[in-house]
């Protein structure tokens, strides 16, 4: 069996750096593993639409923001399929048959919808698009016969809802939907990047985030008035590890040369830390530190980009190709489904010679 991975986002804003340590960052390293017969990259924008319905332009716009952030973090359309998830109608299709093998009260369980709920103030009137989204996401999976989905760990519940729905269809119509594997992040540090501004999530509406398209001078800008230790007031003042932005920042980015490059008078990020908690360390100095060592990451990134920039027509070819290219996988199993569930009837050779037997 082909080893595939499926793995997306929703393209309702540029993608930011809490989005490349969580998920992004690892699928350029499993696209070069030579690990996978094949990896879906999808832009979600049919599942934007169910919470974003009266701003399809929002979407519309942000589609292309995604694509230029998949290619300047390094995917390669050679290796990945870059595909837009309202373009592959067989998505849809699948989508409607797995209903039937879902309840309404095992959605209203999903902890991930009941906080997503929750989050965009749907309790009083849900639209069924957004209430109905892991049934959906169960079909991008199952479509592309995905052995291996990467998620965060919010997303186990969807990941679960998935399972459930193909073992139930292998259980009815016989062994044809392909059972998904999760693969959670293995950098704990990068389970989920805080806001500049010490909140919880990092995020546009917040105005917390830095985009992994923002330049030299906005990353500075962003990273100068981060959050650190409120009781961190004077610079011989103790400080504290637990909960300072910069040091998460400094968890999730710091390499082995960094401080040889950077902060040469520290062996480690250990000994800064230490420093930092006795007294006598700057913020100033940790936050100077820090924008080094992400201007490092973002700066083959930026230029990638603006390379791609200047051929937009070219990115829409190559999102174009892998439409293509999911189109023709998902077919492949929406025949399957439709052959165990024997709805084929014009590809069924017996269904005739059946039903005229039955008339004679």
């Amino acid at each position: 069996m082909e080893k595939i991975i499926l793995t997306g986002d929703r393209p309702t804003g540029r993608l930011h750096i809490g989005h490349y340590v969580g998920s992004l960052k690892r699928r350029v390293e499993l696209q070069n593993s030579g690990e996978f017969d094949r990896i879906f990259v999808m832009i979600a924008d049919a599942q934007a639409l169910t919470d974003n319905f009266e701003d399809p332009e929002k979407v519309r716009q942000n589609i292309i923001e995604v694509a230029l952030d998949y290619l300047s973090i390094g995917l390669d359309p050679d290796k990945v399929s870059m595909f837009i998830q309202s373009q592959i109608a067989e998505l849809h299709e699948l989508t409607v048959y797995y209903m039937n093998l879902v309840t309404v009260s095992r959605l209203q369980r999903n902890p991930t919808v009941k906080s997503e709920i929750q989050l965009r103030n749907f309790e009083a009137s849900i639209p069924v698009g957004f209430f109905c989204y892991p049934i959906s996401q169960a079909s991008d999976i199952t479509a592309f016969k995905a052995t291996t989905v990467p998620v965060g760990e919010d997303q186990e519940p969807m990941l679960e809802q998935a399972r459930e729905i193909v073992h139930k269809f292998n259980t009815i119509y016989g062994d044809t939907l392909v059972m998904p594997e999760i693969m959670l992040p293995e950098n704990k540090s990068c389970l989920r990047l805080p806001g500049t501004d010490g909140k919880a999530k990092m995020s546009k509406s917040l105005g917390n985030a830095i985009y992994l398209a923002d330049d030299e001078k906005t990353v500075k800008q962003k990273v100068m008035s981060m959050y650190t230790d409120p009781l961190h007031i004077q610079v011989s003042d103790p400080g504290h590890i637990e909960g300072n932005t910069v040091f998460t920042y400094l968890d999730a980015f710091c390499k082995e040369d960094s401080f040889e490059r950077f902060l040469p008078e520290y062996k480690d990020l250990t000994e800064l830390k230490d420093h930092y908690k006795r007294g006598g360390l700057g913020d100033v100095k940790i936050k100077k530190f820090l924008f080094n060592v992400l201007n490092d990451e973002l700066s083959p990134i930026r230029e990638r980009r603006h390379s791609y920039e200047k051929d937009i027509a070219g990115v829409y070819d190559i999102l174009k190709k892998g439409c293509m290219e999911a189109r023709e996988k998902a077919a492949e199993t929406l025949s399957d489904v439709k052959k165990a569930m024997k709805i084929d009837y014009f590809n069924d050779k017996d269904i005739v010679m059946e039903q005229q037997e039955k008339y004679n």
